[in-house]
This record gives C-alpha cells, structure tokens and sequence, in this order.
C-alpha cells in the first residue's frame, strides 16, 4: 500500500469519526430522537471519541454527551456510570478552551437533575477543576464552568457548601465584574444558588464583597441580568435581619422601584420579591421601604400585575401592615386596600387567594378604623364566600377564615356587618353577632336601624346553645330593646298572635 493511499484511508477515519460525532450532536438537540440514540449504544461510541487525537472529535463528542445529559436523569446516570466523568475532569485542565466549555457543559448537564447525580460531579473531582477553569482568561471558558458550579449548588446546602469550601464564591464575585453580559449574568445566578439555602452561606457570599457589585447592576439594560441581580439580593435579604441590612445600607432604594415597571416579568417580579424580603423582617426595614415611596410604588405594581407576578407585592403589603398600625394606615392611605380588592375578585388560584386574603387580615387587624377601611371595600363577603366553599384549598378555607376572624373581631360599623347575619356560618356568626352587642348599647339610632333594617328579626331565629358567647351577646342585644319589640321578632309570634284572636270573645 503507498503511503499516499494510506494517507488517504487515515484521513478518511479522521473524517468518519468528525462527521459521526457532529451528527450525533445534531440529533441530539431534538428530542424526538433520543431514544433512538440510546437504544443504539450511542453512549459507549462517544466515550472513546473522548480521548480521541483531533481536538475537533473530542470536543464535538463531549458536546454530544452534554445534549444527552441534559435530556434526562436517566442518560446523565448513563454518564456517571459510564466512567466518563473522571476523563472530563482530567481533560479540563489539560485541553484547550474550547473542549474545557464543552467538558464544563457535561457536567453542568449531569448535576442539574439532581443531588445525588451533583454529588456524583464532585466525587470526581470536578470541583477543583471548574473552579480553576473560573481563572481562565477565556470568558466562556468562565461562563461555562459557573453555570456548572450554579446547578451544583442550587440543589442543597451541603452541596452549595462544597463549593464555597472549594474556593469558589471570590471568583464568582470577580466575575460579576468582568464586562461580558452573560459572564455576569451566569455569576448572580449561582450566587443567588448559594445564597438561597442558609444564612451562613448567604453570609459567606456578603463577605466576598458580592452586595456591593449586585447593587451597580439594578438598573443595567439587560433584562436577564436585572432578574439574577435581584434574585441574587432577595436570596442574600430573606434571611436575617442583619443581612437584609446590608443589602438596604448598598443604597438601591429608591432607585430599585423604578424596575416594579420593567417591560421584563420577571425582573418585576423579582424587584417586588426583594422588597418583600427585606420588609417583612422589622418595622425599621418595613418603614424605610415606606419612607422611600415602596408602598406606593407596589401599589401600583398590584395593579398592573397577575398571577403568580403579582403573589410577591401582595404579600409585601401584608408583611408591612403586619408590624404596627401605622404601617397598617400607610397601606391604607396608598389605597392598598383597593388594589388587594381587585386581586380578591381577580384571581383565580388558591395559594394567591390565601395570599390576598391574609393581607387584608393583617390590615384589618389593628383598630376599628382598620377594620372599617377594609370592610367598606366590601371584600368581607368574599372572604367568607371562600371560608365556606367546599372545593377550596384547606390553606385558603384557613386564612380566610381567619382574616375574617381577626377583621370583625375590631370592625364597629354596622352596615358592613349586617349582611352577615343573613350568610354567615357558626363559628364566623358569633364574632358578627359579638361586634353587634359591643355597639347596639351605647347608640340608639343604631338600634332603630337593626330593627328596620330586619336585624332584631335575624337574631331571634338564631339557635345558641345556654351558656355559649354566641347566647350571651344575643341576650346582650336584646336587652337593648324592649321586651314587647323582641318579642314581636321572634319565631312563631305571629302564630301566637293569630291564636289570641282566634280565642278573643267579641263583646257588644
């Protein structure tokens, strides 16, 4: 054989083994052909390509097993027991940038699906190497080993504590500082994956110096950026009060508001779920929101929002009426109570309308003018029409019953109240009944209006049990009238009354 013929033939495997790994990378981007693909031993050809002597071959073959990976559970165990994982990590530091993003994109594919397949990653060893690959002058050899680090520790504590151990969130805040977009993008992502677990590792990401870096991108034009920043900071605020400080010290308030705006979802969402956090924690934090025009602005945002977007302003109005009764009125003023109105009538599903209803609760809860403001928006029907249907959640049915609870149990004005006489259940009936015998006593045109208005009627056709508070606040409301006018109310007089004149002997 001539050595140009034998040329020839190696250049042709040297093609075949190209064309074979590019296809198998191209089949693999649709999903429609990926079990075909296993059921074809795809695994074990590619695994060899790995090591093969074209940088080309291993690196399309890696990018293949990465798209296989990504797909399932199933095929990135396929992955971890295959014995590929060890060739990757090795190859991350003795390949070139471009088989490094690709090797960084395997693993990445095999720990997103799980914990026990993240463990797998770091049980090889990847960590060391990824965090290595953080150093790298190349931005995308960066980019691809933080998405890897990210989906590691997005998991659990434990994991995302293997990769602070291993020395990664100091380079994941250099990162943040690098000028290319998606490297910082992908850096407030993992940061926010470390972040979320435990105030530790929260505090471990504050101590590298990753709030102050954070706070300079609120307002960047990036839409995909904003989303991480702000997440990144709400995971950083959710857990003491110590760090949602720190986060109000960087000094995106009132800036940050403007973002309740942003044409993005999920940046709004994120910016009002920031603001959540940081108020729920102390009437301070709550009040600085407020001073800064934070009700105002999420008022707004309640109104212009749906759905699962709107869940994190609702709850902020509600963690801050929570704390004291005038944080409860700079809701109030703000016309929060409208606005939580509207979503009550709105929404459809259970966890926001648990959501709604708890706010107005804690808005209720404080005073009668609370309970007042909030039940002339006249929402206390809807909260008992969901207390009392059957096919709502248990959470709902609860927190309904107990804004109820909580509204009527301060709510002395008496036209809003009237109506649920006539509706309500047992056990909402008696704190009804209770708010009428606190105020019929002591306010006369109040009790003309009762009768009139057939309230006197409804009372006396309620069964109480001797003894119980419902009876007591029934004898309460009927000693303020006289004894013939209660009489004339109650069941089966009128019966009496047509018997007496059936008895009545006529004399001329």
């Amino acid at each position: 054989m001539s050595q140009r013929h034998t040329l020839q033939v190696f250049e042709q495997y040297q093609k075949s083994r190209l064309t074979f790994v590019q296809a198998v990378a191209d089949l693999a981007t649709r999903p429609q052909n990926i079990e075909t693909l296993q059921n074809a031993g795809v695994m074990a050809l590619l695994r060899p390509l790995l090591l093969d002597v074209v940088p080309s071959v291993q690196q399309t073959a890696a990018l293949a097993l990465g798209r296989l990976a990504n797909f399932s559970d199933h095929l990135a165990e396929s992955v971890v027991r295959g014995d590929i994982l060890p060739q990757l990590v090795y190859s991350l530091a003795e390949q070139n940038r471009f088989y490094k993003k690709a090797a960084a994109f395997v693993l990445r594919a095999v720990a997103k699906h799980s914990p026990q397949l993240a463990q797998s990653v770091i049980d090889c060893g990847a960590l060391d190497a990824l965090v290595v690959c953080l150093e790298e002058f190349d931005p995308s050899v960066k980019e691809a080993a933080t998405w890897a680090l990210g989906y590691i520790a997005r998991h659990n504590a434990e994991l995302s504590q293997h990769v602070v151990d291993a020395g990664g969130v100091p380079l994941l805040v250099l990162c943040l500082q690098e000028p290319e977009i998606a490297l910082k993008r992908v850096a407030a992502s993992a940061l926010s994956d470390i972040a979320k677990h435990s105030p530790e590792l929260a505090q471990t990401v504050v101590d590298a110096g990753a709030i102050a870096h954070l706070a300079q991108m609120i307002l960047n034009p990036d839409a995909q950026l904003k989303r991480q920043v702000f997440s990144a900071l709400s995971q950083i605020a959710k857990h003491s009060v110590d760090l949602a400080e720190m986060v109000v010290e960087a000094e995106i308030f009132p800036a940050a508001f403007a973002c309740l705006n942003d044409p993005d979802e999920y940046v709004k969402k994120n910016c009002a779920t920031l603001i959540r956090e940081i108020v729920k924690h102390t009437p301070e934090l709550a009040q600085m929101i407020v001073n800064a025009g934070g009700v105002a602005a999420i008022v707004d945002y309640v109104g212009s929002t749906r759905g699962n977007v709107r869940l994190p302003g609702i709850m902020m109005l509600g963690y801050t009426a929570a704390h004291t009764e005038s944080l409860a009125m700079a809701v109030i003023v703000s016309k929060g109570i409208n606005q939580l109105s509207i979503a009550l009538n709105e929404e459809t599903e259970d966890h926001i309308l648990a959501a709604t209803a708890w706010a107005l609760g804690q808005i209720g809860r404080h005073t009668p003018e609370h309970a007042k403001a909030v039940a002339v928006a006249n929402v206390l029907p809807k909260l008992l029409q969901l207390y009392m249907k059957t096919n709502m959640s248990e959470d709902l049915q609860t927190k309904a019953k107990k804004s109820l609870k909580n509204i009527l149990q301060k709510c002395v004005y008496l036209p809003v109240l009237e109506p649920l006489l006539h509706e309500a259940s047992p056990n909402i009936l008696k704190h009804v009944v209770a708010q009428f015998s606190k105020v019929l006593p002591h306010d006369p045109k109040a009790r003309r209006l009762f009768v009139t208005s057939g309230g006197l009627k409804k009372i006396q056709e309620i069964k109480a049990e001797e003894g119980s508070p419902l009876a007591e606040s029934i004898n309460t409301i009927n000693s303020c009238f006289p004894e013939e006018v209660v009489k004339y109310y109650s069941p089966g007089y009128a019966d009496e009354l047509l018997d007496r004149v059936e008895q009545h002997n006529y004399k001329a």
